[in-house]
């Protein structure tokens, strides 16, 4: 870290802590709906969805916000309103107070995620890819800290973790408007719709996003189709939680080392083809005993059963730290440097919906596979999503749409 400008250093941190936050809770959301609330699964599916729906669906203007207010800005804004969105969380049992809840803590990610990536990028320079990969490093980490810390508070109640989550955010709200450091923000060229139509216009990144789509597919999986594999794998419900210590701790120790080799032999798109290909290959160890069900031995039997998912999770994390911070670094290239939070916000706007379609394929071929014995069926779903984007990417490499990566120059406080 210490190779890095203090602004990133500080970015790293907060990733870590939106994520812990986040984890914290909204998995555990649902539960406390249905449970506590005793709200029917319709109600508590309008109120995920709305969270959903205002997080993917705002992405574009969150975007926008970070090119024309300046990212700084907009990323504390981000905290402050997840912050207010969490707490009402902990303090509202009404409907009303519950989707307004929804709404705020979704806007909140909308507005910090591609504010952050934007901002990260232009900091970054000629090391984009290993300012990612840390990125990588740090939200991973969150992403196992958070249900670890959150199972632990709801041993206390929901509202406990709620108010927790809601404080991280509102200490990071503090942080980054006491010492994150202001940019520079150059005058807009053209109005909003104008700067949308230009990005919306560029074919060759609309191109890239969808055929890169795959990547947000498979990465879904480790919250749907893995982690229920493993239980089915080993007849234990705790089970889920190996998949994410074996990604969280393969990624503390690769991610860098990977990203730094990788860096320096061959072009970009090579690598990010070569990524999304090994994710599609993932699913292939787990395809293989779908359907075999839990083992009737002990302990070990359970543990020798769940090998090949863990074996699978391990290649999906690779995967992604194979290609993951290549994409991100190639995302500013396609345009002006003052679009840079807008091309991030249209990026994940298409990964949104991917990610939706992608886990009603998934969740159908699972009730299918159920009731057909057809078990490989959402296994070889996301076999062919990897195979399918890495065909994509290198078709678009070979006809030299991918920018080459270029160094971006930080602007003066």
């Amino acid at each position: 870290m210490r190779g890095f400008p203090f602004a990133i250093r500080l970015l790293m941190v907060n990733q870590l802590g939106v994520n812990t936050g986040f984890y914290l809770l909204i998995p555990y959301l649902a539960l406390h709906l249905s449970e506590d609330l005793g709200l029917s699964a319709a109600v508590v599916g309008i109120v995920l969805g709305v969270r959903n729906l205002s997080q993917q669906g705002l992405f574009l203007i969150g975007g926008s916000a970070s090119d024309r207010l300046g990212a700084r800005g907009v990323i504390i804004a981000g905290c402050a309103l997840r912050t207010v969105g969490f707490g009402l969380f902990a303090l509202g049992d009404g409907l009303a107070v519950l989707l307004a809840a929804s709404v705020l803590s979704g806007l909140a990610g909308a507005l910090f995620n591609p504010a952050v990536r934007a901002y990260l990028a232009q900091e970054a320079g000629e090391r984009k890819a290993e300012a990612f990969a840390l990125f990588n490093v740090f939200a991973t980490t969150g992403a196992l800290i958070g249900p670890l810390l959150g199972s632990a508070l709801l041993l206390v109640d929901f509202r406990a973790s709620a108010l927790t989550a809601a404080g991280i955010f509102a200490l990071l709200t503090v942080a980054q408007a006491m010492v994150l450091p202001a940019r520079e923000v150059p005058p807009a060229a053209n109005s909003v719709l104008g700067d949308w139509r230009e990005v919306i216009g560029n074919r060759g990144f609309l191109a890239s996003a969808v055929a890169m789509v795959g990547m947000v597919a498979m990465e879904s999986q480790l919250y749907l189709l893995l982690p229920e594999g493993a239980r089915r794998a080993t007849g234990w419900d705790g089970a889920a939680g190996m998949v994410f210590l074996v990604g969280t701790l393969s990624n503390l120790w690769l991610q860098l080392r990977i990203t730094r080799e990788l860096k320096k032999r061959g072009s970009r798109a090579r690598w990010i083809s070569s990524g999304l290909a090994l994710m599609g290959l993932a699913f292939v160890p787990p395809m293989t005993v779908a359907g075999a069900g839990a083992a009737d031995g002990g302990v070990g039997d359970a543990l020798l059963g769940a090998l090949p998912v863990l074996a699978g999770a391990l290649l999906l994390y690779l995967g992604v730290m194979i290609a993951q911070p290549f994409v991100m670094e190639l995302i500013p290239g396609f345009g002006r440097p003052e679009l840079t939070g807008t091309y991030f916000g249209l990026f994940y706007v298409v990964s949104g919906i991917a990610a939706a379609v992608g886990n009603t394929v998934v969740g159908w071929a699972m009730d299918t596979g159920e009731q057909t014995g057809a078990h490989w069926l959402p296994w070889a779903c996301c076999l062919t999503f990897g195979l399918a984007s890495a065909a994509g990417v290198a078709w678009l490499h070979r006809l030299r749409v991918l920018p080459a990566p270029t160094a971006a120059v930080p602007a003066r406080a």
